[in-house]
């Protein structure tokens, strides 16, 4: 119970305290009015304003705009009659939870309106009990025309924050379905023709077992060495499918580059923050495929990489001295780069290639955002 009290007061701060001042506070100005009959009347309209109103945060159609109107009239009457203008905080904060932008824009003018003039009504007939409050009125009018707006665009980004959590899902979703079939497809061209070539084989060997025992022999040797390749693709399909840390493909890219004779320089950030795994890992992958292009076709002597993170978005950049071979579309059906394209996609990355002073690959991905806190509401 302690521990659900804390929690609540973190939540809200203050916001249950004002509101049940709020709710209070009416009973104070009506005992103020000298006629019982004013007092009893008074306590009526209060009880009924509370009712309606939570009535009406569970209405639906036309049915909101009745009771908005009946609470507005009883607002009016409050403000008139007992110089207590705080309803019309209560209606502001109910205004900008209407979803309907049609229905929150008529009732916002109207409740304004009405506000507006039983104010300056107010002011004109000089209530004591209401020039005593004026600062506070002020500020309630205030609340009257900014609160409404503010509600209702929090609440709005809230929907649209939900919709693109949703959407987030649903690319994740896909992103495992196309992982799922591209799996299936290297399952298949790994194991499917091995394994066939391996009954094959086997069942040839074991007709020639009586007949040619010698080239039965030969025929599971070969059945033994199929099976030993598959293994070793097998392993290798496993260990691309492990994820890879930037970290650790660099010791590799520098052997790969020391072994090819090519320099390596490099600048990059110590720590990537805010940086998924699935995120690394693609450009871990993206990575690999371009110093392999660099050792494969540039004839280069330095390979220079840079890896920059700002609040926006993480830049990669891998350039050579080498020179740029074939023409651009060749360059991008032969070299892999459809393929770290289609990668990056997934996370909303893109692929620039420059072939001025060798060839320079840029890859810009956005950061990774984590879903903020929802305020609580009041």
């Amino acid at each position: 119970m302690i521990k659900r009290y804390f929690t609540f007061q973190k939540s809200n701060a203050i916001a249950p305290y004002i509101w049940t001042i709020l709710c209070i506070l009416p009973f104070y100005f009506i005992i103020q009015v000298p006629s019982t009959i004013q007092m009893v009347l008074g306590v009526l309209l209060t009880l009924l304003f509370f009712i309606l109103y939570r009535i009406a945060f569970i209405s639906k159609g036309w049915l909101v705009y009745v009771w908005t109107l009946i609470l507005i009239a009883i607002s009016i009457t409050a403000t008139s009659l007992y110089s207590y203008v705080y309803f019309a905080f209560f209606l502001a904060y109910y205004l900008g939870n209407i979803q309907n932008r049609v229905t929150f824009l008529t009732l916002y003018f109207i409740h304004l309106v009405s506000t507006s003039v039983s104010i300056n009504y107010s002011i004109i007939m000089h209530e004591k009990l209401f020039l005593q409050q004026l600062p506070f009125v002020i500020i309630v009018w205030i609340s009257v025309i900014l609160l409404p707006f503010s509600l209702y665009n929090r609440k709005e980004r809230g929907q649209l924050e939900e919709k693109l959590e949703d959407a987030n899902k649903r690319i994740g979703e896909l992103v495992k379905l196309e992982e799922r079939q591209r799996i299936a497809r290297d399952l298949h061209d790994t194991l499917g023709q091995k394994l066939s070539l391996i009954g094959l084989k086997a069942d040839l060997a074991r007709r020639l077992i009586n007949k040619d025992p010698e080239q039965a022999r030969n025929e599971l040797k070969d059945v033994q060495q199929t099976a030993r390749t598959a293994l070793s693709e097998v392993r290798k399909m496993v260990s691309s499918m492990r994820g890879i840390r930037l970290k650790d493909e660099m010791l590799r890219i520098k052997q790969i580059l020391e072994a090819a004779q090519i320099h390596l320089e490099k600048k990059m950030e110590p720590n990537l923050s805010n940086v998924s795994p699935f995120t690394e890992n693609i450009l871990s992958m993206c990575l690999k495929e371009a110093v392999n292009n660099v050792v494969k076709h540039s004839g280069a002597k330095n390979c220079f990489i840079t890896l920059e993170q700002s609040w926006k978005e993480i830049i990669m950049t891998i350039q050579d001295d080498g020179i740029f071979k074939g023409s651009h579309n060749g360059y991008l059906k032969g070299h892999g780069l459809i393929g770290m394209k289609e990668r990056l996609e997934f996370i909303n990355g893109s692929l620039e290639l420059l072939t001025t002073d060798g060839t320079t690959l840029i890859i810009r991905v956005p950061n990774d955002s984590k879903p903020e806190t929802k305020e609580g509401q009041l």
